[in-house]
């Protein structure tokens, strides 16, 4: 088993930290080969599942998650997220915690273990040296974004 840790300050409100941290289908735009699927449609919950198929073409696996708690950050507290992975060549569960910060900001906590089939115990210090590296970009990434513009109703006329 593969555990890292990742702890990110970010100047922007835990909430807006929060919303781009769990807006599954953007994580796709910063990690090569994959592609994000969220089921059912709508807004994350426990039960929903996010699967990322990570290759090309037929060459490749799915790496489903389902969301077993789902608790959005609050003017006075944290938000907490945990999936359990359940596919086939991935295993294990990952926590994001999302906190106000002292004096503003948000505080980000990312953990996670990941189980890989096949791959011997020997490789655990290697998987998760990546595992912290990738998921470290992803989240910088994802906080450094700029904030999309509002979708404006075009006029008539």
């Amino acid at each position: 088993m593969a555990l890292f840790r990742i702890e990110r300050q970010s100047s922007l409100p835990a909430a807006e930290t929060w919303r781009r941290l769990t807006d599954w289908e953007r994580h796709a735009a910063h990690v090569p080969l994959s592609a994000v699927t969220v089921r059912p449609a709508g807004p994350t919950r426990p039960g929903t599942v996010v699967v990322v198929r990570t290759g090309v073409g037929r060459a490749g696996f799915e790496d489903p998650m389902e969301v077993v708690r789902w608790d959005p950050p609050t003017d006075e507290g944290a938000g907490f997220c945990r999936l359990e992975k359940r596919g086939s060549v991935v295993r294990g569960w990952a926590e994001i915690e999302v906190r106000p910060g002292d004096g503003g900001g948000s505080r980000v906590v990312w953990c996670e273990e990941a189980r890989v089939r096949g791959l011997p115990r020997l490789f655990d210090a290697p998987t998760a040296w990546s595992g912290r590296l990738l998921f470290g970009r992803v989240v910088d990434a994802l906080l450094k974004e700029q904030q999309r513009p509002a979708v404006r109703p075009r006029e008539s006329g």
